[in-house]
């Protein structure tokens, strides 16, 4: 029962931090992530409600990277979440996003979708810096312009698609030396979800270790028994950690998996948790 990538309200998930915690107790969890995107100002609340419920709280944030022109997703876990020079990564980060979102609006105004930047600054009024394409997504379901989330992402709001906007985030190698810096492990989030050919996957493996990266997802929300031991094979086979998470967002979101309750990994795997 351990859980070790989940979102709160602090990013663009739909519960406190506080009441992520409460779920993840009443499903069992005993060891539990909140990795909030480019943020992590929620952890200290969760960190209390655990204590509390009986779970082991671990430091954790999602950052937005941009390698090889393409965005990928780097979770850091167990770290010093006072380190100066990771909150002033996670700053930088953070800054751009507002600018994007307005961006991404207008070219939805252009298929004749209006009123979006307004409705997504409401969804985010909690932490407007962390606006993002989920509440974008929420929206256009919401308003019916779309049937799904998914659809969102594959019509407007994924890379190449109409209202895409290409974003700076961070150099792969700055999110790992922060993560290592304060005291944490790097782990690369969700790599069944990048579309990538066996080479490409191979080159950001290798471009990962090669900055001080150690670890990987083999299981990522409602991920396939399939996929989960492929990954599972190739974490062994570039000696990384293997971490599982949820990325629970929201109740009753079926693209992500249970929060606090991802599968037991194959034996031959070195869970990452081991080097807590």
């Amino acid at each position: 029962m351990i859980d070790l990538h989940c979102h709160s309200t602090v990013s663009d998930g739909a519960l406190s931090p506080r009441e992520v915690v409460k779920l993840a107790a009443t499903n069992g969890c005993t060891m539990l992530a909140l990795t909030d995107h480019d943020h992590t100002g929620g952890i200290a609340e969760a960190r209390e409600e655990a204590m509390w419920r009986g779970i082991r709280l671990i430091s954790g944030v999602e950052i937005s990277v941009t390698w090889n022109s393409r965005t990928v997703h780097i979770v850091g876990l167990d770290f010093d979440e006072h380190d100066g020079s990771l909150q002033n990564l996670l700053s930088t980060i953070r800054k751009g996003r507002i600018e994007r979102m307005k961006l991404m609006c207008d070219k939805l105004a252009k298929h004749g979708i209006d009123g979006a930047f307004d409705d997504v600054m409401q969804r985010a009024a909690a932490n407007p810096e962390m606006v993002s394409r989920t509440h974008l997504a929420d929206f256009l379901v919401e308003n019916q312009y779309v049937r799904t989330k998914q659809q969102a992402f594959t019509k407007y709001l994924g890379e190449g698609k109409s209202a895409y906007v290409r974003h700076e985030w961070a150099d792969l190698g700055d999110a790992v030396a922060a993560i290592n810096g304060a005291g944490g492990i790097a782990v690369i989030a969700h790599p069944m979800r990048y579309d990538l050919s066996a080479t490409g996957r191979r080159r950001l493996f290798e471009a990962f270790k090669s900055v001080g990266g150690r670890g990987m997802e083999v299981h990522s929300g409602s991920c396939s028994a399939g996929d989960r031991m492929q990954y599972s094979v190739l974490a062994q086979r570039y000696d990384l950690l293997a971490s599982c998470g949820s990325d629970f967002h929201r109740l009753h979101d079926y693209s992500g998996g249970v929060l606090g309750r991802c599968p037991e990994l194959p034996d031959f795997c070195e869970p990452v948790w081991q080097h807590f």
